[in-house]
């Protein structure tokens, strides 16, 4: 959870779809063929998976509730056209939180619901929560990790064997939690360093993990300059190699108005064991891979375009490819999706299958009542579907006509 303005938004209690879009070619390949509203409560920085036929979407509001509600969680099961909310429990189960979220699912179907409380008095975080649905969302039994004062921005990612990996940070660097019994206990191991924050996580085919670090942690509260590192682990977690990260970026210890956003700076390893890295140089999204687990990098330029590209994600599917987003800001705020396709000869650029810029409807009000674009938060989620399409979640929030909720796309790539 990044440091942010409180609002006082009114919240809509609409259960709404739009009706879907047909098919329209992109003139760069990837094709915008659903987009269905969903209106319901605030729901910023959303994420999203696929798990046995249905799609789940989680997210949160700015706005706190009193009394402390539990997460909100969606299922669809028709493909996204429909959304229902999913009753994760009660705050006396354990199910308690307001702020970033993460998704994951087991090879055996296993369900994960990650989240994390947030003080939007003081800015500060609360705790971090999982969890685990074994029956596709029907009951959870909830985890209480963390009660740490700063507790911010927990991940977790799912080996091939099963074992659940969870980070996040606290202001003293990055915590690590591990099961190993889906979810029915948790073990919290030494810290993978002991300063920066958890940026991102990913699992490897054969058990990698690799865990981005970067310098800014607890909600904006802690800097520690220097901090720019990318962890790698081949043995589950146990050992830990930690190398700079690829590229070049900026991370000033006092943000302006020219400062290029940062805050999830994502990885993604594919199903050959190669190991990626997307990030922003300003107007320039650069990816890197790397052979030999973080030892040397490949760079490339997947986008050079007007106005400044920020809050990058990165995801793989079980084929070797891998989907990007981003968004940039120049005459509007827009979403870029890009599809991945590792090319033939080692040394060549990767293939880019693109879709048509999005504009999502995502706004805030300025002082003077005018609306202007909103990223909703540090990320746009998307996930490679059982059916090879990519699934894309969007905010859904507009102040001045009170619709709030998601917006979920489906984006076909063949």
């Amino acid at each position: 959870m990044r440091i942010a303005p409180s609002a006082a938004l009114a919240l809509a209690a609409l259960y709404i779809s739009a009706p879907t879009l047909s098919g329209q070619q992109s003139d760069t390949g990837l094709v915008i063929a659903e987009r269905v509203h969903h209106v319901d409560v605030q729901n910023r920085e959303p994420m999203v998976v696929e798990v046995g036929g249905l799609l789940f979407v989680s997210g949160f509001p700015r706005v706190p509730h009193t009394p402390p509600r539990a997460p909100s969680l969606w299922k669809s099961a028709d493909g996204g056209q429909t959304w229902d909310a999913v009753d994760v429990g009660s705050p006396q189960d354990g199910a308690v939180g307001n702020s970033d979220v993460d998704l994951a699912v087991g090879p055996d179907g296993t369900l994960y619901f990650l989240t994390m409380g947030f003080n939007r008095t003081t800015s500060e975080g609360t705790h971090v929560a999982v969890g685990v649905s074994r029956d596709r969302g029907s009951t959870w039994v909830w985890t209480r990790l963390s009660d740490t004062r700063l507790d911010d921005r927990p991940w977790i990612a799912i080996a091939a064997d099963g074992t659940a990996h969870i980070i996040w940070n606290d202001g003293s660097g990055v915590c690590y939690a591990v099961s190993t019994d889906r979810g029915e206990t948790w073990r919290e191991h030494p810290r993978i360093h002991p300063l920066g924050g958890s940026s991102h996580l990913a699992a490897g085919p054969r058990g990698e993990l690799a865990v981005r670090i970067t310098p800014r942690s607890a909600s904006g509260h802690r800097f520690d300059a220097g901090v720019d590192l990318i962890a790698v682990s081949t043995d589950g977690g146990g050992t830990w190699t930690k190398r700079p990260a690829p590229g070049r970026r900026d991370w000033p210890e006092t943000i302006t108005a020219e400062t290029v956003p940062r805050w999830v700076e994502p990885l993604a390893w594919n199903s050959d064991g190669a190991l990626y890295s997307l990030w922003s140089e300003g107007r320039v999204v650069r990816l890197a891979r790397s052979v030999d687990r973080g030892g040397t990098w490949q760079e490339w330029t997947i986008h050079d375009g007007a106005g400044v590209a920020f809050y990058p994600f990165l995801t793989a599917s079980g084929s070797g490819e891998l989907a990007a987003s981003w968004f940039s800001s120049s005459d509007s705020l827009r979403v870029h999706v890009v599809l991945i396709r590792p090319a033939a000869a080692p040394d060549a650029h990767p293939q880019l299958i693109r879709a048509n810029p999005i504009v999502p409807e995502t706004w805030s009000l300025e002082a003077d009542g005018s609306k202007r674009g909103d990223s909703a938060g540090e990320y746009v989620p998307l996930t490679f579907l059982a059916d090879g399409d990519l699934g894309l979640v969007t905010t859904l929030q507009d102040p001045n006509t009170n619709r709030f909720g998601f917006t979920w796309w489906r984006i076909q790539t063949r």
